[in-house]
């Protein structure tokens, strides 16, 4: 065989090689992505927020950054849902679960309908047992406190502190069955009461978070990523 052959054989077997290298990792960098299940209401949703300012678009965005890769998360939320009303959207939903991770924040609209105490806690229970289902790994779901609205200028001529406790008692049942399930509680409610003295922590429905606001309720999150002990 010439020297000019031998030359041509190696070209064609190194260029084959990259090739195969090249497949190998995109497989690798796909197979690497994670889902995400999101449970919720208003707050997940981003409602008088764009898309990419609702916290959970902002948590994957800022994983990836991270090194930790999450495909586009399959929400369930609706504005107004309240905990019934979820659990509905949830049946009526095709849901390709094992999912890598699942979270939940529901109860402002049950606080805001004045549903009974003992009524939300038996609703919650159920939601939080299916958010396990859908992980596998109830070490991978985390529950996101319900923020007080209170403080909002929607709010101005309504009894905020009355408000403000009804969120508390909610949001100590839902702490309350996140510890005994073992599941992680994120509490941004001392975020959202920040609006108080933060205009751009209010979107301009006057109501609901600014995408602002959902930047730093994703910093209180974001830990839960990074301190997770991977395989």
């Amino acid at each position: 065989m010439s020297q000019a052959n031998k030359m041509k054989r190696f070209l064609l077997y190194y260029c084959f090689a990259i090739l195969f290298s090249f497949i190998s990792c995109q497989r690798d960098t796909s197979s690497n992505s994670q889902s995400y299940l999101a449970l919720g209401d208003n707050y997940t949703i981003g409602v008088s927020v764009f898309e990419s300012q609702s916290w959970p678009m902002q948590l994957i965005k800022l994983l990836s950054e991270k090194n930790i890769h999450i495909s586009s998360p399959k929400i369930i939320a609706k504005k107004g849902l309240t905990t019934d009303e979820l659990k509905i959207e949830i049946n009526n939903s095709i849901l390709d679960y094992p999912y890598d991770w699942v979270s939940l924040l529901i109860g402002v609209n049950n606080q805001y309908r004045g549903t009974s105490i003992q009524e939300f806690r038996k609703q919650f229970e159920t939601l939080l047992s299916d958010a396990i289902t859908f992980s596998g790994n109830k070490k991978k779901v985390f529950v996101v406190s319900i923020p007080d609205w209170s403080v909002m200028p929607f709010a101005e001529d309504l009894d905020k502190e009355k408000i403000a406790i009804e969120i508390d008692n909610f949001n100590q049942i839902i702490y309350e069955i996140c510890a005994i399930e073992g599941i992680n509680f994120i509490d941004i409610t001392p975020i959202s009461r920040i609006a108080k003295t933060r205009n751009d922590f209010i979107s301009n429905d006057s109501l609901h978070p600014s995408g602002i606001q959902y930047t730093a309720w994703v910093q209180k999150i974001i830990p839960f990523f990074l301190n997770y002990k991977y395989d």
